[in-house]
């Protein structure tokens, strides 16, 4: 193995927490890494990771030398490019978690492209709603759509998401179109996520804002599932255009309330902060950015 190897196996044994996490996910004998750590730790006459029976932590030099190993390793990729005149060959295995709705309904042809690009690469995909801790399970990317809060994650913008108040014509016609505030607080209304909190947040005309508490009929955290509950006539649902914009184009489902503003949020590419973001992740978030962006294709029913 050579020193670029070796630097890129200290990285990934820093952000995994330990030397047995990083070589579960590296798939290799816990025994290869530590041995490998040590012969690097011996070549530059420094210890970088101090290790005990219980814990692993940087040392003062461990931690100059990852916060700059991680720049050297994405110039070399990128002098690489510039010098062979082709691309980066992409390869290894990308480690990625979305939202279970939106990696089912928006990322195939993404992926599909993205495979056909670079076939030396592998996927692992984790399509679930769950919160994943990256560092601890090993993610190299995660899709999130939710305003970002957390100061130990990087974060790249990839979409606006925005949201519509909708019902099957047969319950408009059954229970009547809301066309107020007061009015649609009288209706039943199918509400995606579980939180306590029953509210919606609208907007007139004037920019005057309304915050309704709302009669929560069916509260779920699958946004397809509540998709089909309107579409079978149980209520209001307030949900994400990319999940009910086929409803919407087909009429299945019917926009309300379109005089006032719903609230929006932004799908972004989330990584931990400092953390070396590899070539196969850095090409992946600008196709799915380019892809999509602030008019997504979900949004043109």
């Amino acid at each position: 193995m050579g020193q670029l190897e070796d630097m890129a196996m200290f990285v990934r044994i820093v952000e995994a927490g330990s030397i047995t996490k990083a070589a579960e996910q590296l798939n290799i004998a816990k025994s290869a890494v530590s041995r490998r750590l040590k012969e690097l730790e011996t070549r530059l006459g420094s210890q970088l990771i101090s290790r005990t029976t219980r814990q692993s932590n940087l040392t003062q030099a461990g931690e100059q030398y990852y916060q700059k190993v991680g720049n050297i390793l994405s110039e070399v990729d990128a002098l690489n490019e510039e010098t062979s005149g082709a691309p980066t060959r992409i390869e290894g295995t990308l480690k990625m978690t979305a939202p279970l709705s939106f990696g089912l309904m928006h990322l195939n042809d993404v992926i599909d492209e993205y495979a056909n690009q670079h076939p030396n690469l592998n996927f692992e995909l984790d399509f679930s709603d769950r919160h994943v801790d990256l560092v601890e399970e090993g993610f190299e990317l995660a899709i999130r759509v939710r305003e970002m809060q957390d100061s130990s994650y990087q974060a790249k913008r990839l979409a606006l998401i925005r949201y519509a108040l909708c019902a099957s014509p047969e319950y408009l016609d059954k229970m009547g179109t809301p066309k107020t505030v007061e009015e649609l607080a009288t209706h039943k209304i199918l509400q995606y996520g579980l939180s306590k909190s029953s509210t919606i947040e609208l907007i007139d005309e004037q920019g005057k804002k309304h915050e309704i508490e709302v009669n929560s009929k069916i509260k779920v955290n699958n946004g397809d599932f509540l998709r089909e509950m309107a579409v079978k006539g149980q209520g209001i649902a307030f949900l994400p255009t990319f999940i009910t914009y086929q409803t919407l184009a087909s009429g299945e489902l019917v926009p309300i309330m379109q005089q006032y503003q719903l609230p929006t949020l932004n799908a972004y590419a989330v990584y931990p902060k400092n953390r070396f973001l590899s070539q196969r992740c850095r090409y992946l978030i600008n196709l799915i950015a380019e892809r999509f962006g602030d008019d997504p294709y979900w949004d043109r029913y």
